[in-house]
């Protein structure tokens, strides 16, 4: 929680910045799933994962939600990284559309978000999860909410 407590006194891209430089420790949920944050810009932000056969659901693949998890973080923090200081954002909705099935030898998966529509109280983003050849196995949209932070944390 070390992050959520900083979220007042930085903007989301630095931030997001000092988690890749490791001066703040990642999410619980990137160590639980054995996900990275690799590259942040204002409006722009990368995860990258490699599937392993823990992530694998009972049919054999890896599980749909976490290529749910990677879009939702990765279009989530590419609004947090438009942010100024004292302000945060939180998920409203995403949609997932799973169009290629992910295995323990698919490889490095990179997955970027990219905000579409960055407003005062709502923003919207879209994200892309891709292998290293360039196919695409998921894509997702979101929309999230805009919110002043009261000095005490999300």
């Amino acid at each position: 929680m070390i992050t959520a407590r900083l979220a007042g006194t930085a903007s989301g891209l630095e931030l997001l910045q000092r988690m890749i430089r490791g001066e703040l420790p990642s999410p619980p949920i990137a160590e639980l799933l054995g996900f990275r944050l690799v590259q942040v810009e204002s409006g722009f932000a990368v995860f990258e994962i490699e599937p392993r056969e823990f992530h694998y659901n009972p049919i054999g693949v890896v599980h749909g939600g976490v290529a749910g998890t990677l879009l939702d973080s990765a279009m989530g923090c590419s609004i947090h990284a438009t942010l100024p200081p004292k302000t945060a954002y939180t998920t409203l909705e995403f949609k997932v559309n799973l169009v290629r099935a992910v295995t323990k030898d698919t490889g490095l998966l990179r997955c970027e978000g990219r905000v579409v529509h960055g407003g005062k109280r709502a923003a919207t983003a879209e994200g892309r999860l891709v292998g290293t050849d360039g196919k695409l196995y998921a894509h997702g949209s979101t929309t999230c909410m805009i919110f002043p932070l009261d000095g005490k944390g999300a």
